[in-house]
């Protein structure tokens, strides 16, 4: 994405954005292939896999094996190769470069208010818009797939986000710039819309006879299903009641995840003092670390406050003046997710006034973006700092604590954020169809958002148009690459099955 500033009209953009279409028309997303070349896919995973910990490679393999969903979140790096022969626009944003539906959440803002937004930026880099936009839609037809959904229900699901990523762009295309950087999705707006669509749903079910004769006249290429007119599912009254209990259940865990419940849980008393619980593979704290990394704990301690200072040069003056009334007591590795398992992650338990007032940070490793292959080397020497300033970009609010800081190993970088600050994730996996044709426009519209913030929205919303022709070639682009990434998992488990690779399962 290009740094230099370029002040066209309305209409300029517009139009660069019709012309666009010359380059990648809507319509050209639908039929991907497999390219004749394509690599294996677990010798790309075996490739990550180098410079990772290697006591901690097999829970990675474990954790991608539970399922294709599962397995499509770790493999974000076999789909930046695919995406790469894919048909582009030209159109660029900062992407978040993973952009699957599970790295969507909740979070503190600032504020202390619940927002809504992206949540991982691993992969974060300039490129395309249509490469996160197929990344969300492909994870939304596995998911479906994977929870049981029927094909016209995967495809109504996909097809949803799609059109409300569409439609928003269509929507910040027309607002004011200050309008678009403060557009964000809060607590209360989520609520009024879990509310609306469950009415929604339940007057199309009430319809539902009436709208399937409508869908008949119009054709099942439109996405139409159960009775909408609007693509949208309907739900039972026994899966709207629990549609509603999960999500206040969700939201109300959230609010109570914070460094006091994290202490409770990650933490242990020891003479009258805090320290993080041992439970390996998963929390290795620092007193038992040094023999894994074949460092002398005093050395070790060294390092980790080296760390801290660094990391604490990259945050805001006022940031860093709070953050000084906070000394370490101590830290542990922890293993997080799923695709990023065996790169090395920490948690960092801090004190304030007295052992009544923790404060948990998260430093998590940063490598070179998946996506450097396919497009370019990013402009970020330090791939901590990529993560970071990509993350600010694309998020309407952002945790006060990101930083960055650079490991005493030549080629080992880090980010720094707050651990579980109010943050909460949908169960993907326990969603029933109707659930997941909601969670799908929500995310839609906040992709859109996020890189409406960085990139051109005019452009791209006149290169997407205001008829469904992207959102079809995009949801059959999804179908087709699902198809795929069941091929790949299998080839996957059947490494493991023929002690290729080693996977240790349920950590």
């Amino acid at each position: 994405m290009s740094t230099t500033v370029e002040h066209l009209t309305l209409d300029e953009r517009s139009a660069r954005g019709l012309a666009a279409r010359a380059r990648a028309n809507p319509d050209s997303h639908t039929g991907w292939t497999p390219a004749p070349d394509r690599p294996d896919p677990v010798a790309l995973i075996e490739e990550q896999n180098a410079r990772r910990d290697a006591d901690l490679v097999p829970v990675r393999h474990g954790r991608m094996m539970a399922s294709p969903f599962t397995f499509y979140r770790g493999a974000a790096k076999i789909m930046a190769v695919d995406l790469a022969e894919t048909p582009t626009s030209g159109l660029e944003v900062q992407l978040c470069g993973d952009a699957h539906l599970s790295n969507f959440g909740a979070y503190a803002s600032p504020e202390r208010t619940m927002v809504f937004d992206i949540n991982d930026f691993d992969e974060t880099l300039p490129g395309p818009f249509e490469y996160d936009v197929k990344r969300l839609a492909a994870s939304l037809t596995v998911a479906a797939f994977n929870n049981g959904c029927s094909k016209s229900d995967a495809r109504a699901i996909t097809k949803t986000a799609v059109t409300s990523y569409r439609e928003a762009m269509a929507d910040f295309a027309s607002m004011k710039t200050l309008d678009v950087w403060y557009a964000h999705t809060s607590e209360e707006q989520i609520k009024e819309s879990v509310a609306a669509f469950l009415s929604e749903t339940e007057s199309k079910g009430k319809g539902k006879h009436k709208g399937k004769d409508k869908d008949k006249d119009k054709g099942k290429d439109k996405g139409k299903h159960n009775g909408s007119t609007d693509g949208t599912i309907s739900m039972t009254a026994k899966q709207r009641k629990e549609a509603t209990k999960r999500f206040e259940k969700n939201a109300q865990k959230a609010h109570s995840r914070n460094s006091d419940q994290a202490l409770t849980k990650l933490g242990e008393e020891v003479d009258g003092r805090y320290r993080i619980v041992s439970v390996p593979p998963v929390i290795v704290p620092a007193r038992d670390l040094h023999m894994a990394y074949g460092i002398k704990p005093g050395e070790l301690e060294d390092v980790v406050f080296d760390l801290f200072h660094d990391y604490r040069s990259t945050l805001r003056p006022d940031v860093r003046q709070l953050l000084e009334r906070f000394e370490i007591i101590d830290w542990a590795r922890k293993v997080v997710g799923v695709g990023s398992v065996g790169t090395r992650a920490f948690i960092v338990l801090l004190q304030g006034r007295d052992r009544g007032d923790p404060l948990f940070l998260q430093v998590k490793e940063a490598t070179r973006s998946v996506l450097e292959g396919p497009l370019r080397k990013s402009a970020f020497s330090q791939p901590g700092e990529r993560v970071v300033q990509g993350q600010r970009l694309m998020q309407a609010s952002s945790d006060i604590f990101l930083g960055w800081s650079k490991g005493v190993q030549a080629d080992r970088y880090y980010y720094w954020r707050q651990l579980r600050d109010m943050k909460g994730s949908a169960l993907v996996e326990l969603m029933a169809p109707g659930t997941l044709d909601f969670y799908a426009r929500i995310c839609g519209w906040t992709l859109a958002r996020a890189h409406a913030r960085s990139g051109d929205a005019v452009s791209i919303a006149a290169y997407l148009g205001d008829d469904d022709a992207f959102d079809m070639s995009i949801t059959d682009f999804s179908e087709r690459y699902a198809a795929q990434n069941e091929q790949d998992f299998a080839e996957f488990t059947n490494a493991i099955r023929t002690h290729r690779i080693e996977a240790i399962q349920q950590v």
